[in-house]
């Protein structure tokens, strides 16, 4: 611990203090097979998690695909009005990075009614 100190590493100086005050704790790695039976020997571990996960990922039971139905419901939000658009151009915080388009907010406030209109044409109508 008093090398950890003197370099400045002190994750591993509290790691040490924890591991102190704990006392030695033997960590046990412990797994089960598909009949229940324990194991602990690391590659018998790791070949139980492949095999697990191949089974998981891997679906060669259902051979049978069908053609999903899609069912497409009206949307539950509606349309913001050129007026709650306007609104929300006003709420837009300046001094901010522009996006994609790189048209700053402070030009889009600037432009008013006419602008927030057609933003709203274009992306609404």
């Amino acid at each position: 611990m008093k090398p950890n100190n003197k370099v400045n590493y002190v994750r591993d100086m509290y790691r040490g203090f924890n591991d102190f005050k704990k006392g030695y704790q033997p960590r046990t790695v412990i797994g089960k097979d598909e009949k229940g039976k324990l194991f602990a020997d690391r590659h018998t571990i790791m070949a139980r998690w492949r095999n697990y996960f191949t089974q998981l990922l891997n679906l060669h039971e259902n051979n049978e695909v069908r053609q999903a139905e899609i069912h497409t419901v009206a949307t539950l939000v509606h349309e913001p009005s050129a007026f709650e658009f306007e609104l929300a151009i006003g709420k837009l915080k300046n001094h901010k990075s522009p996006g994609i388009d790189q048209i700053p907010t402070e030009l889009i406030k600037a432009g008013g009614r006419t602008i927030c209109s057609a933003i709203h044409k274009t992306y609404y109508l």
